[in-house]
Order: structure tokens, then sequence, then C-alpha cells
């Protein structure tokens, strides 16, 4: 189940990396950054140019996908089964519509989108939490180092 705060954090921190199995059964690391939460089991990216990810996936249909809230330091781990989506079919364009709302002009590379059935998801936290550092200071914290990477100009 995608939780509400699993949500927030694919819709605000969207860039993530995937984790799919080469055909030589070694471990494969991707970023995508085109994710969408499509239902209460289901995520979704935009294949625009991932030949990799998709043969890795067309293989062994299986992906874990890590999201983190750089700020809170909180995030969740989904993992399940894939589904590749191409074609002029109706389910492609009604799911595409999706992505045009969201991603604008980006949405017109998608050459599939890649569903991932979740049937694991794990809360994800940094251990500060575990000595009581609560969610404000993290975000106090992670906004100042941010600003000093990052001055405004």
């Amino acid at each position: 189940m995608i939780t509400p705060e699993a949500r927030r954090i694919i819709l605000d921190f969207p860039l993530e990396i995937v984790a799919t199995i080469r055909p030589n059964r070694r471990p494969a690391a991707s970023p995508k950054g085109t994710f969408l939460v499509l239902g209460d089991t289901t995520i979704s990216y935009g294949d625009i140019r991932s030949p990799g990810t998709r043969r890795n996936l067309l293989k062994t249909p299986m992906a874990e996908v890590v999201f983190v809230d750089t700020f809170r330091r909180k995030g969740v781990r989904l993992s399940g089964n894939t589904e590749i989506v191409e074609g002029e079919f109706v389910r492609v364009n009604t799911l595409k519509t999706r992505w045009i709302d969201t991603w604008g002009g980006l949405a017109k590379r998608i050459r599939s989108l890649v569903l991932i059935h979740v049937d694991q998801a794990s809360p994800l936290s940094t251990p500060p939490y575990d000595d009581a550092v609560t969610e404000d200071e993290m975000i106090e914290i992670y906004r100042g180092k941010y600003a000093r990477m990052f001055p405004a100009p």
C-alpha cells in the first residue's frame, strides 16, 4: 500500500533511482525523473531513454525504487512486478495524459510507461531520528546546508 506520506514524497521528489536485475544477474541502478502515483498500489515513470533498464525489465520484470525527501531525510522503498505499456492504445493515451499534465513538453519524449505494481513498501528514515532529532530540526539543518551549497544570486 502506498501511504499518504509516500505519495507526498513521490510528488515532491520524483527523481529517484530504479534498481533492476541485469541478464547476467548483477544489479543495475538508473535514475528516473518522471514518477507518478497511479493508485494505492501502482507507481509509474515515463521511459524516455532507458534502453538498459527496459532490457532488464523485459528479462526480469521486477524493480525497486527508493524515494527520499532530502530535507526531512525520510523516504520510502517500493518494490514489485513491472509492466511496460506502449503503443497507441487507449490505455497508453489515457495514462500519458497524466504525464502531459505534470511534465508538459517532456511527456512528448516518453516512449513507453513503466508501471511498478507495488507489493512491498517500507518507510525509511535517517539515524538522527533515533536520537530524538525532530523533523523540523532536520529540515532546518538541510535547508541551511543546501543554501550554503547554492547561495541565492
